[in-house]
């Protein structure tokens, strides 16, 4: 999955925020900022690479599933 990619799921999946995308996959909002743009402040030369869980938690998503069993709280 691409930074354009992830953007796109996040927007094509209604949410309308960073927050509540990050909320939806367990993350924090900065960190679904570093996947959508793909470029951490810091060191712009590294690229960032968006997991495959990450990737496998856009598409259950996209599918409408729910997660298995009891989660862990949210990030806050």
């Amino acid at each position: 999955m691409t930074a354009a990619e992830f953007k796109a799921w996040r927007k094509k999946s209604g949410f309308k925020s960073r927050a509540l995308a990050a909320q939806a996959l367990g993350l924090s909002p900065e960190t679904v900022r570093l996947y959508e743009t793909g470029i951490r402040r810091e060191d712009p030369s590294k690229i960032v690479v968006i997991p495959r869980h990450i990737a496998l938690a856009c598409a259950a998503i996209s599918a409408g599933l729910e997660p298995v069993g009891e989660c862990e709280a949210e990030y806050d």
